[in-house]
């Protein structure tokens, strides 16, 4: 946890792990549990607070992936993690099943970018007392990335997210788990993405807000010429004065140390 001079609340750093051989930007890298173990272990010496572990990828023209195989990606990791270090692991997916295995598990956050809209999702999510993330994506998982918000979309996403919260703590999850994620890079116009990062209030700030800008396509268009992963510190330190709480990035030590040096 780190605490710019410039900020009034400290700022948590979650650091992204892939087990999917298809991610975006690092698909196979991880994808065996002695190397996630130790990327992982290396993301906390370098300043994460929290790992977030994927194994499901949700780029462009993903494949869904099977329940089963996606539990069959996780449970040797978590099995060989959470018992070793003493930050929570959080579980990136959209699956009722899979989390409820994960929460039977030990994981402390469910992180899930389709905004706990899968039936049973919330009531999965209920049953132990877990951080749950819910974001906001346009249109369902595979035509997110082809469909893109109108003008109004601030009011969208403010409205989804109260309405999905108020739901969540109606079907018994208690209120101070809740964190919510604009969605950067879900159905957003390059445009939207760099105006939702900019300027968070419009969310109220009700709960904790988690931003994830790391290594998206929108920023490309912004800053063409420069280093992806200096260009997601960059950006994630926007999100940061804007009201972030939580960025979910993948090169935890280039972000920790652009906050610290501002």
């Amino acid at each position: 946890m780190i605490f710019p001079s410039w900020r009034k609340s400290p700022i948590q750093m979650m650091g992204i792990l892939n087990l999917t051989p298809d991610s975006f930007s690092d698909g196979g890298r991880w994808s065996d549990a002695d190397s996630a173990v130790k990327h992982a272990l290396e993301m906390i010496d370098q300043g994460a607070d929290i790992i977030d572990i994927g194994a499901e990828s949700t780029r462009p023209g993903f494949t869904p992936v099977p329940e089963e195989e996606e539990w069959a990606r996780l449970e040797p990791v978590l099995s060989a993690l959470i018992p070793s270090v003493d930050v929570p692991i959080s579980v990136d997916t959209m699956k009722p099943k899979v989390a409820e295995r994960c929460i039977s598990k030990g994981v402390g956050y469910i992180n899930d970018v389709n905004g706990l809209r899968a039936d049973g999702m919330m009531e999965a999510c209920s049953q132990g007392d877990v951080k749950v993330v819910i974001s906001h994506m346009h249109g369902s998982p595979l035509e997110t990335h082809s469909s893109k918000m109108g003008a109004d979309y601030r009011e969208v996403i403010r409205r989804f997210l109260d309405g999905q919260c108020s739901r969540a703590i109606e079907a018994g999850i208690s209120e101070k788990n809740l964190i919510v994620d604009p969605g950067v890079g879900f159905g957003k116009t390059m445009e939207q993405n760099m105006e939702i990062v900019k300027d968070l209030s419009f969310l109220g700030g009700d709960h904790p807000i988690l931003v994830g800008v790391s290594r998206k396509r929108f920023l490309k268009t912004f800053y063409p010429d420069e280093d992806i992963d200096e260009v997601t510190a960059k950006v994630s330190s926007i999100a940061a004065h804007s009201g972030a709480s939580i960025l979910r990035v993948h090169d935890v030590a280039k972000t920790v140390g652009y906050l610290m040096n501002e």
